[in-house]
């Protein structure tokens, strides 16, 4: 591979590239198999109050979004372990078919434990889907196009942040949440028989390993334990639960530097790779932005928000982040590290300026404070999306020979994780500082504080690791 393809002073492709007739389809399939899964995230979210007023199960509420997001880290990781045999197109297939029997289950459920049922099963396909849009980059599109294609993937995100609750809202004013299920099934299915025809197989030298069960396992089962954690009231068990699934990380870490069966390409156990950087970079980066799932809350409670106008301003954070995307997709080499730096940089400030402006009391909804409130929550966007697509071209230009779609694979668990964690971790900080106990606009208050201190350090920290990461291609090891 020729450093001449990542010059900051040769020409950036075109995003329009993408959807000309050699790459139309293959963009329509990624681009779709990850909007399919962004959308239903937030469709779902919308439709949850629904659904636990017809069907009753408000106990399992969260469960929702923590067995789709812990079946989908599955999904993504059977991509990079799959058998020698099954190529990426069969696999998008079983993707699209098992989304689309997740959809139907959850459309017919009777009782909310059905529609968790079929949210694990969504979530497996989902992650399938996901995790193919980065492993087909390298066969769909020649390598001047990875970061333009990665920056499309990244926007699609912003986009269904603003397209999910719309419609969402709209089954949910008919309570008709099972409607919105149905809808999917046959799109599910016209993908699952597309992809044959416009997918290339995706055939290539891969290094085959066994199935790493035991990281799965732990990984899955700290997501779970900290979800638990983020939702219990006591704070000896909430203690428990979260040292549980730090132990369990580490665990997991433990394993795959002495095993055979690695999740994740060889040699990216160790902050000596520049691999190793690059995925940390992005888990941090996505934990801080995770704290996201408790603005609206704070935008209804300190600032007397409508519910409705709380949703789309907290979709302006994923309005910047598309907005960065496509702003900074031309950068290459040296400048497309230090957008990579400065994106960072931006989300730790403007999330832990949000400690002084989401996190005060505004009854009379003041336009000032709202305002500049309002502008932090899209920098924080802005902040990640300057260098997601730029981290994501690392990880594909970085992978070891025969890995890369273990490499690809990565991205989309290192997504599922980050989001997780960052969730669950976002739980923990405000039922253990007020959120509860005294709960109210006290409790608010100090919550909003506490978290926007902490989770801005995350990607405080990421800022040191974008100092390290290279310019050219280097191999995973060194």
């Amino acid at each position: 591979m020729s450093e001449s393809v990542i010059t900051p002073k040769e020409a950036a492709p075109r995003l329009s590239s993408l959807f000309s007739r050699a790459y139309l389809f293959g963009t329509l399939m990624l681009g779709g198999g990850i909007m399919l899964h962004a959308v239903e995230t937030y469709i779902t979210a919308t439709l949850m109050p629904s659904i636990v007023r017809d069907i009753g199960g408000l106990s399992l509420f969260a469960w929702a979004t923590t067995i789709y997001v812990a079946a989908s880290v599955l999904g993504s990781t059977f991509v990079a372990v799959r058998p020698e045999s099954v190529t990426l197109n069969r696999c998008y297939v079983f993707g699209a078919v098992l989304f689309g029997i997740g959809s139907l289950v959850c459309a017919i459920a009777p009782t909310m434990e059905t529609v968790l049922i079929g949210r694990a099963i969504q979530g497996l396909g989902a992650g399938f889907l996901v995790a193919l849009g980065y492993a087909f980059i390298r066969f769909v599109y020649p390598e001047p196009l990875w970061s333009t294609a990665s920056t499309l993937y990244a926007a699609v995100w912003g986009i269904a942040t603003f397209l999910g609750p719309t419609i969402g809202g709209i089954f949910a004013a008919g309570s008709a949440w099972r409607e919105a299920f149905a809808l999917l099934v046959p799109l599910s299915i016209l993908m699952a028989l597309s992809a044959p025809k416009l997918l290339p197989s995706g055939e290539g030298e891969r290094v085959t390993t066994k199935t790493p069960f035991p990281q799965i396992v732990l990984l899955v089962a700290a997501v779970v334990l900290l979800s638990f954690a983020s939702s219990v009231t006591a704070p000896i068990l909430r203690g428990a639960l979260a040292a549980a699934a730090v132990l369990g990380v580490i665990t997991a870490i433990t394993i795959e530097r002495h095993t055979e069966a690695r999740l994740l390409p060889a040699g990216t156990i160790s902050l000596s790779s520049p691999l190793a950087r690059v995925y940390l970079t992005m888990l941090l980066l996505l934990v801080t932005i995770c704290s996201d799932v408790y603005i609206p809350y704070f935008l209804q409670v300190l600032h007397a928000v409508t519910p409705l106008v709380s949703g789309y301003l907290v979709a302006l954070l994923a309005l910047g982040w598309t907005v960065a995307a496509f702003t900074t997709a031309s950068l290459k080499g040296r400048r497309a590290n230090q957008v990579i730096l400065a994106g960072a940089a931006i989300l730790a400030v403007a999330t832990a300026l949000l400690v002084v402006t989401l996190a005060r009391y505004n009854p009379q909804s003041d336009i000032l404070p709202l305002t500049i409130a309002t502008v932090f929550i899209f920098l924080m966007g802005f902040g990640i999306g300057m260098g997601w697509a730029h981290l994501v071209t690392h990880v594909l230009r970085l992978a070891p020979a025969g890995e890369t779609d273990k490499a690809s694979a990565a991205i989309t668990t290192m997504q599922a994780l980050g989001a997780a964690f960052g969730a669950a971790l976002a739980g923990v900080i405000v039922n253990s500082t007020g959120l509860i106990e005294p709960g109210g606009t006290e409790g608010a208050l100090t919550a909003a504080r506490w978290l926007y201190s902490l989770l801005a350090l995350p990607a405080a920290l990421a800022i040191l690791l974008t100092l390290r990461l290279p310019v050219g291609k280097t191999a995973a090891g060194h």
